[in-house]
Formats: C-alpha cells, structure tokens, sequence
C-alpha cells in the first residue's frame, strides 16, 4: 500500500477536507519498510491534528498493554476472531482509555489489512518521528557489564560532541557479556565498534587469511 493511500485511509476516517488529504506533512526523518509508511502516515494525520504527543502517549500506552496483558495478545494473534469484531473491540478500548481517533485508525486499518501484528515496529517507528522532531538523536550504548554512573556521565558528556547544534542525546545502555569488554555505540545513523570481540574477530581473520 503506497504512502499516499495510508494517508488518504487515515485522513478519511477522521474527516479531514479534500486539500488536507492532498497534502501530506514531511517527517522530520525517513523511516523505511511498510511499517514506515504506516508510521509516517499516522505522523502526517497527526501533525494535520495537532496531536502528535498525544498520539504517542496512546502508542506509547498501547504498547506497555502488549508487553503484559496475555489476553489482548491472544486477542491480537487469534485468527479465528473476525476483524470487524476486532475493530469494535479497539473502539471500547478506545472509548474507555480516551484515545485519540488517529490511534483508534491505525489499529482498525491494521486489522482491516491483516497487518496488526507489525503494531509494535509502527510504534516504535512513531517514536524515532517524534524523537527527531523534538531534536532529539538515539543513542544506544552496548557494553558487556553494566556502566557506573561515573562512567555513563563522561559517555554521555562525550556524546554530546557528536551532536549538532540544537540536538539532545537520548540515552540508552544495553549489556551483552558476548562483546567481551569495550562498547558499541550507535548515535544516529553512525556506529562504532569498539568491543574486543570484534578485535579478537579482525586479528582472527588476519591470521587465518593465507599468505
């Protein structure tokens, strides 16, 4: 489904005129694959609203009921449950948590196109949109232990070199014992490895690669 379908769906439901729908709002950054469509859409419905925050709230929300009500997922994933009857089931939801129509859209057009289970990649490409928007730049630390809080203030003082003027870090640290020792940084669309896993792997291939 192309991009410009997504938004008509979205622009449609929620009553927006004929130039609203022509027109379509840039994302501050690009987001690629169908879920980005999707993402990028709700963005422009949203933007058109004035309501981005409060559509992330409700994505944000949502996504916390998916990560431990076992029923809603069972609901979600269960075939046998007709889509309309999905949709009405979102609607209550809706209703009783106070979404905004954009959210409650995006769910029945995910229903309608048999695609709800790419829920959580849409959600979470909303939020590199709003993110961006608010300047803010993703940075994603791997280290193979936990970081002191010594040591995470000079990284993130650090990373705050690697950003433009007006930007803000987000900060957020992994740990994966594989790496062995030293870190992975991602900031943006820039990544740095600097683990000794991947050393050992470079001196391996050196050694192993015939004279």
């Amino acid at each position: 489904m192309s991009v410009g379908r997504l938004i008509f769906s979205f622009q449609t439901r929620t009553f927006f005129t004929s130039t609203a729908v022509q027109q379509m709002v840039k994302p501050p950054v690009q987001v690629f694959g169908l879920e980005g469509r999707y993402a990028t859409a709700l963005f422009s419905a949203a933007s058109k609203q004035k309501t981005l925050d409060v559509v992330e709230k409700d994505l944000i929300s949502f996504q916390g009921l998916l990560k431990k009500d076992t029923a809603l997922i069972d609901f979600i994933k269960n075939p046998s449950i007709k889509q309309k009857d999905k949709i009405e089931a979102f609607k209550v939801i809706g209703s009783k948590t106070g979404m905004n129509p954009a959210t409650e859209n995006l769910l029945a057009l995910l229903t309608e196109n048999g695609q709800l289970e790419k829920l959580n990649i849409i959600i979470n490409l909303y939020k590199v949109l709003m993110a961006a928007k608010r300047g803010e730049v993703v940075c994603e630390v791997i280290t193979a232990s936990p970081l002191d809080a010594d040591m995470k203030m000079k990284l993130e003082s650090t990373l705050k070199r690697l950003l433009k003027k007006g930007e803000t870090a987000l900060l957020t640290t992994k740990v994966d014992p594989s790496i062995i020792g030293g870190m992975i940084i991602s900031v943006g669309d820039k990544y740095i490895d600097m683990s000794i896993a991947s050393k050992i792997k470079m001196y391996t291939d050196l050694i192993e690669t015939p004279v």
